[in-house]
């Protein structure tokens, strides 16, 4: 036993020099807007994934670098929020637990199989070791007192303010250009979360019109997690996601991204909604209970009223946006309600898991959209379910997850398997099945189209790191549209090629190379579906990161985008992005400066730059034409209390005299806005 000690004594030792300490740069925030820049750069616009709002789950992991998650209690749940910890790291971090009792120090990490030392630079700021003892049993008066005297409060406030007008403002638009949300949210450790979110949308009147009480858009949520026998109750907004997503998911999904073990589509459960998302929400009350250590079981209630067109007692659409800026818009608002209730019983011991997922769900009234073409066999009528079976199982180094599911119509089933042959390589092959004739409302999972509907294909994916300071990423994916789909007015197929190296020399220094290639079809504009091509897209980036200790870091990338139909002519795009941060040394201020130089032949070649946005919040617009856009972020922190951000940013477009139109037409080749946030803790 001694010697075990001594072995596992040096060993942390060792790993002292070999894993650096945080940095103020922070590897993993650096990560999620890699990932979430994927999401905006490499999925098509009419993929679903683009619309959603990724406020909950940046405030979730924001949350965790303030209150670090300790490894020697954290249960598999936990670990499973981190979206770079694949499931067999998470199995094996709890296995070494479990068998060397509690970690000393953080360092231990480097110590667990499988546990890279890329992985450890993404997790080290979410987590923490410390020392445990006995943990009496749950009391909710003993919580309730704690959660009373140590609990923590948020406030938080925002307001965009643009320097352009658009023509809607003229007379279509009934409230001023000012966007304004506020936030408040109470939190104890992990167990309670209360909150309300109101939010005005630039172009919506404020304390008048439909909007007489203020805000266009408020919301409540209140959620406990792990106490005792109740696992999660939700009250008001909360979000759901269970088994791999093909009967309800309102929660994210990384999607083809770089990352690997990203595609482990986790069951979150219940969560709280707490984003200013207008649409992707339950809203009613959900609970999970442990019925012993290998079953769960969750139920769920939900009433909203939503928004879209009634005709001749009809719903013939359902509005999604949230945006109440006119009298159209206004009208459509609150027009018919849609109740949904269901639940999930899970059951987990070692190395199985099982679960069951059913949801039913109505309107008030009846539902029948104008189906033609590729839209014929969408959903409609007036109450729909879906039942689904979800299981996962580990064997050593192979990780297996699925889900088949059925509704009214259709079914669908998608199923993922992960192997590991050496400590830093994964591969992962990925087959989905959807019908064209299945559907699920509430369903959200991987695929190259928006929904999980009328679509099949395989997708396989490497992921290895054979040196030191080497990383290779390599993915393939075949699929097909059995029916036809927008823009494409017959069955079609196509595939995906992504392919990435970053390289590491240095610490502070990191480069990345990555060339796609996606080939589909689509119908020749004009031609009104009579003719389909072959379309090609290659797109080339180059990044080069680097940091000077904690004053300094800069951002280089470099983009190329070349489009074009079989036996047509080409259009290219191209643009060259510089991004500068600095810390004052003399007071806790950080700016951010970037600048942006664009070129595309057509809005298929369009470019992408992200830029740090508010707290929360991520930003990545697209260009198209010949322009520019520079932008300046000011984050000042007097102290633990009080954080104040401003951004300024402007688009100045070489090539026309105005931008947009409709309702969104500017007059003028310039877009200038500013935004600025407030967040009073205490």
């Amino acid at each position: 036993m001694k010697t075990t000690q001594l072995i596992r004594l040096i060993s942390i030792i060792n790993s002292l020099f070999i894993i650096p300490a945080c940095s103020a740069q922070n590897p993993a925030e650096s990560l999620l807007e890699d990932i979430l820049e994927d999401l905006s750069v490499n999925n098509d616009i009419d993929n679903s994934v683009n619309t959603l709002n990724w406020e909950n789950e940046l405030e979730e992991l924001s949350g965790r670098l303030k209150e670090p998650v300790n490894l020697n209690i954290a249960t598999r749940e936990q670990l499973e929020q981190f979206p770079f910890l694949s499931d067999i790291q998470i199995e094996h971090l709890l296995a070494y637990i479990y068998i060397h009792g509690q970690m000393k120090t953080i360092y231990e990490l480097q110590l667990v199989e499988d546990m890279d030392r890329q992985t450890i630079q993404y997790l080290l700021p979410f987590v923490c070791v410390e020392a445990i003892n006995n943990e009496s049993a749950f009391q909710w008066k003993t919580m309730l007192k704690s959660a009373a005297k140590y609990g923590k409060h948020e406030v938080l406030t925002r307001m965009d303010i643009p320097f352009y007008k658009r023509k809607g403002y003229e007379h279509t638009y009934l409230g001023p250009s000012v966007y304004n949300s506020v936030k408040y949210g109470f939190r104890y450790s992990d167990r309670l979360y209360a909150g309300v979110v109101a939010e005005k949308d630039a172009g919506e009147p404020f304390g008048a019109l439909h909007n007489r009480y203020g805000y266009d858009y408020y919301s409540f949520y209140l959620l406990l997690k792990n106490c005792g026998r109740l696992k999660t109750l939700a009250v008001g907004n909360y979000r759901l996601s269970f088994g791999q997503g093909l009967v309800v998911s309102t929660d994210y999904l990384m999607g083809k991204t770089i990352y690997a073990s990203s595609f482990n589509n986790r069951s979150g459960g219940i969560k709280k909604h707490s984003s200013t998302d207008e649409y992707n929400y339950f809203r009613g009350v959900a609970a999970t209970v442990s019925v012993d250590n290998h079953w769960d079981v969750s139920a769920f209630y939900s009433h909203r009223r939503k928004d879209g067109i009634i005709t001749d007692g009809e719903i013939t659409s359902i509005y999604k946006t949230g945006l109440h800026r006119s009298r159209k818009e206004a009208d459509k608002r609150n027009l018919f309600t849609l109740q949904s209730a269901g639940g999930n019983i899970t059951y987990q011991q070692n190395r199985i898991k099982l679960g069951i997922t059913g949801i039913y769900y109505v309107f008030n009234r009846p539902y029948e959209p104008e189906l033609t073409g590729y839209s014929k066999y969408n959903l409609r009528g007036n109450n729909f379910y879906n039942l689904g079976v979800d299981y996962a199982y580990r064997w050593y180094r192979f990780s297996f997850q699925g889900e088949t599911a059925m509704g009214k119509q259709g079914w669908a089933s998608l199923n993922r398997l992960q192997y590991s042959p050496v400590q830093n390589t994964r591969l992962m092959l990925i087959h989905r099945f959807y019908s064209y004739n299945y559907w699920a409302m509430f369903a959200h999972s991987f695929g190259e189209g928006s929904t999980t509907q009328n679509e099949q294909g395989y997708y396989f994916g490497l992921e290895t790191s054979p040196f030191a300071r080497w990383r290779f990423f390599a993915s393939f994916d075949l699929f097909s549209f059995p029916w036809k789909k927008y823009r494409v007015n017959k069955a079609s197929r196509g595939a995906d090629v992504l392919l990435q190296s970053t390289f590491t020399p240095q610490n502070n220094i990191s480069m990345d190379l990555k060339y796609r290639y996606k080939r589909k079809e689509r119908d020749w504009t004009g031609s009104k579906g009579a003719l389909t091509l072959p379309v090609f897209h290659h797109q080339l980036r180059y990044r080069l990161n680097y940091s000077l200790k904690e004053v300094f870091s800069s951002r280089t990338t470099l983009d190329y985008n070349h489009f074009h139909f079989q036996d047509r002519a080409a259009n290219i795009g191209y643009q060259v992005t510089q991004m500068i941060s600095s810390q004052l040394p003399w007071a806790r201020l950080f700016a951010d400066v970037q600048g942006s130089y664009f070129y595309t032949d057509s809005y298929d070649s369009c470019v992408y730059a992200s830029e740090k946005g508010l707290l929360y919040t991520f930003y990545t617009p697209s260009f198209q034409g010949c322009g520019f856009r520079y932008s300046i972020r000011l984050r000042y922190e007097p102290n633990k209390h009080w954080l104040f951000i401003t951004k300024f940013g402007e688009t100045v477009y070489l090539d026309r005299n105005e931008i947009g139109s409709g309702n969104d037409l500017i007059r003028g080749n310039k877009k200038a806005d500013v935004q600025m946030q407030l967040r009073i803790k205490f």
